[in-house]
């Protein structure tokens, strides 16, 4: 019984050598820091291990067009908010760059299934910040978008909604194990409580 309080005092000790200690003034109390620590993933049965894993191969599938997605995304973004640039100017840059992009990938999107195109619809918003909806009004305009979004509607899916991470949790998990951290207005907006 000793060594096990002696061993948790010591942890405890080397833990609180490493935090960071910040005292507010007046308050009395320290706030401890600890280091970020993650957490694998704990299956409850082999039914819901095969999900994840199915999810992580369709994310992996998927990630060559959510790169070129959003890199088109930044790239329009860019173009329209440089100085004397005209609506029709931009509208033309658009239909070059979607252009493109449908040569590129059009054949190889056709073969996604509904569900990599969900997680697709899912990730572009995560990543733009911003959900598809209002990008397709932004960027072509309001009935492309009302078009889009009925199809999704068809498909079981939502243009109109903004991604939400902690509803999706194993996808957070995929997409931190692959490389892409949360964007930081989502972590501001979880520390002010949004």
């Amino acid at each position: 019984m000793k060594n096990i309080l002696l061993l948790i005092v010591f942890i405890t000790c080397a833990v609180t050598s490493k935090a960071q200690h910040t005292n507010e003034p007046g308050a009395g109390d320290s706030i401890v820091l600890l280091p970020e620590i993650k957490v694998k993933a704990k299956w409850l049965n082999d039914t819901d291990r095969y999900h994840y894993n199915q999810m992580k191969f369709y994310v992996t599938t998927i990630l060559p067009y959510l790169d070129a997605a959003t890199k088109l995304f930044k790239d329009v973004n860019a173009k329209a908010e440089q100085p004397g640039v005209s609506r029709k100017e931009r509208r033309n840059y658009i239909n070059s760059r979607e252009e493109e992009m449908r040569v590129q990938f059009e054949d190889k999107i056709k073969t996604l299934n509904v569900t990599q195109g969900a997680l697709l619809v899912k990730l572009i918003s995560r990543q733009t910040e911003l959900n598809l909806y209002k990008l397709l009004q932004e960027f072509k305009n309001p009935l492309v978008a009302i078009k889009w979004q009925t199809w999704a509607r068809f498909n079981g899916m939502n243009l109109d909604r903004k991604y939400h991470p902690e509803e999706e949790q194993d996808l957070e998990n995929i997409m931190d194990e692959l490389g892409y951290p949360l964007p930081a207005s989502y972590k501001t907006a979880y520390v002010n409580g949004d």
